[in-house]
């Protein structure tokens, strides 16, 4: 029987980090499935999931555990995955603007007044072509329950974005 893991792998960057990964799961029999994994500030940080066969995963975890000699932070949990509360929809959520404290915050916090899962997010800061003020972008994922009021929600969204002089797109529902 196949076990799934999730990790989380953080450290200094460099060469052949990802494959000292692959490798480690290739010998113990694993698959990787999928991954997040970027180079933020010097550092790599990411995401992984990957099973193995019930057999070897104690000895996955211990190798990958290992890898904290070489500088990385890694955490191995076993996916267990919850029965969903409900019936829910997928939305996406895109935000431009100029970047100022607390965008996400707001966000965020709006999201979550009406039980809103953010399944992905990412972000990143520019320099607007023109003026080369930094742009903030944002692009969430978004598990939508059947109970959220997409009309009271829509409207949060837009004041927060009037408040924040931030453009918002809010598709999919």
């Amino acid at each position: 029987m196949q076990k799934t893991l999730v990790m989380t792998i953080m450290g200094k960057d460099h060469t052949g980090l990802v494959e000292s990964l692959a490798r480690l799961i290739s010998e113990c029999g694993g698959n990787w499935l999928e991954s997040r994994m970027c180079r933020l500030g010097g550092e790599f940080a990411g995401i992984l999931r990957a099973t193995a066969p019930e057999d070897s995963e104690q000895n996955l975890i211990h190798s990958l555990h290992a890898l904290q000699s070489k500088g990385l932070t890694v955490v191995v949990q076993r996916d267990e995955t919850l029965p969903s509360a409900g019936l829910t929809r997928t939305a996406t959520l895109s935000l431009v603007g100029h970047d100022r404290p607390g965008i996400i915050y707001q966000i965020s916090a709006a999201l979550a007044h009406q039980n809103i899962n953010v399944e992905e997010l990412e972000t990143e800061c520019s320099s607007a072509p023109m003026s080369g003020e930094r742009i903030f972008r944002a692009m969430a994922r978004l598990q939508i329950p059947e109970s959220c009021t997409v009309p009271e929600l829509r409207k949060e969204l837009e004041e927060i974005g009037s408040e924040l002089m931030v453009d918002i797109t809010f598709t999919g529902i």
